[in-house]
């Protein structure tokens, strides 16, 4: 393992995190599929769902991988460069936010589900894995990316912290902190949707609006 001490400072990695979380993977997708600007249609939110939207089951999956893989890559490359545990979670909110406020779009990003998943894949496997099924049983019952996403928000945190208790993986505190950090923001990223399931207007998974 490197030390990061003798490579990179950490404000550089957070940086390059951030800029890294700021590559708008729907916007680049989408035009090299052919397809409008995924924030001129739907719900105009960069992302995977709403490239869903536009028909291209292709376009919308590579979104995802894309968004998810950033996330993944930059905790991993921080991991790789020996980062501390503050460090760490320091990185992972900054990939986070990167893709909430990127500095390509104008600070108008997307809401952050791939890219929350991506962060978890690299801190603990298993965690994602929990995650990803909780937002898929929630999704196939429901036909609701976004209460998929809010129960996520909410859950994902929670199974951090009580895997660390049982001994499942090691369970850091600055990661603790910054997961419930990343779940606050989704749920703010995602009020407006909570607002439409309370009111019965949220449209379902793949309806085009």
């Amino acid at each position: 393992m490197l030390n990061i001490s003798s490579q990179l400072s950490d404000p550089i990695l957070i940086g390059l995190s951030y800029l890294i979380g700021s590559i708008p993977f729907a916007v680049v997708v989408s035009l090299l599929f052919g397809l409008q600007d995924p924030r001129s249609y739907g719900s105009g939110n960069p992302g995977a769902t709403n490239v869903l939207r536009s028909g291209n089951k292709s376009a919308a999956a590579l979104t995802l991988i894309g968004d998810a893989a950033k996330g993944w890559f930059a905790v991993w490359a921080g991991i790789k460069l020996g980062a501390s545990g503050y460090a760490l979670a320091a990185i992972s909110l900054a990939v986070f936010i990167g893709h909430l406020y990127p500095v390509f779009l104008k600070f108008k990003g997307g809401k952050g589900v791939a890219t929350a998943l991506g962060v978890m894949i690299a801190i603990e496997p298993m965690l994602a894995l929990a995650s990803a099924a909780t937002w898929v049983i929630i999704v196939v019952c429901f036909k609701y990316s976004s209460l998929g996403a809010i129960v996520c928000a909410v859950f994902a945190p929670v199974f951090y912290v009580f895997g660390g208790m049982l001994h499942v993986w090691p369970a850091q505190m600055p990661l603790a902190a910054v997961l419930s950090i990343i779940g606050v923001l989704l749920l703010y990223r995602h009020r407006a949707n909570i607002s439409r399931l309370i009111s019965g207007t949220e449209p379902r998974i793949g309806k085009k609006t």
